[in-house]
């Protein structure tokens, strides 16, 4: 064997070594990196679907989620309620909820996929403050004769409908956000997931 055919041997064995502890070199300085960029499990399950069992949900009460550290209303309708939500269509700022602010199947009054039940983001569209849920109807309620039900922002004295619709002449903006959502079945409702090809 020639000194060259060793030195050969020598510089192949030598320059895959230094190949695979470069790599292994790389593959350890990466691992801190990707492990920083990986969602934590807290972090996913924040923006994870909730499922909601809505079965015990009585008409005219609302229940609460949490769904991306956001509250989120559930609110049973009475068939009383759904008719009067026509009857404000007047008194709104948005009653057909132009604003595009919820999915493309949220459409008419009742703002819903089952107008039975309303699904919405409970904070105020103005500054964020979550308002107060006001079934009672007329003077019962503390806002006036006319009131149907609906929600009051105690910040700054903005008012919703039963569909979140906004009211005509305060500081909110738009109407409550509605926001993605489909029922998996009558009674559990999935937030956070689009209903496709709702009606």
């Amino acid at each position: 064997m020639s000194k060259e055919g060793v030195d050969l041997r020598r510089r192949r064995f030598l320059t895959a070594t230094t190949s695979v502890v470069g790599g292994a070199g790389v593959a350890a300085a990466l691992v801190p990196f990707v492990t920083y960029m990986t969602p934590s499990a807290k972090a996913r399950a924040a923006g994870a679907p909730v499922k909601v069992d809505i079965s015990k949900l009585e008409p005219g009460k609302k229940m609460t989620i949490e769904w991306r550290k956001k509250p989120v209303w559930i609110v049973r309708r009475t068939e009383q309620s759904l008719t009067d939500l026509v009857a404000l269509n007047s008194s709104l700022a948005d009653p057909e909820s132009v604003v595009p602010q919820q999915p493309t199947y949220i459409k008419g009054e009742a703002r819903a996929i089952k107008p039975e039940y309303m699904v919405m983001v409970g904070l105020c569209t103005h500054l964020g403050c979550s308002p107060t849920f006001k079934p009672e109807l007329g003077a019962a309620s503390g806002l006036g004769a006319d009131w149907k039900g609906g929600f009051f922002c105690p910040c700054h004295g903005s008012t919703f409908d039963l569909s979140g619709r906004v009211y005509a002449g305060v500081p909110a903006p738009t109407n409550l956000i509605v926001p993605p959502h489909k029922y998996l079945s009558d009674s559990l409702v999935l937030i956070g997931v689009d209903q496709e090809g709702a009606a």
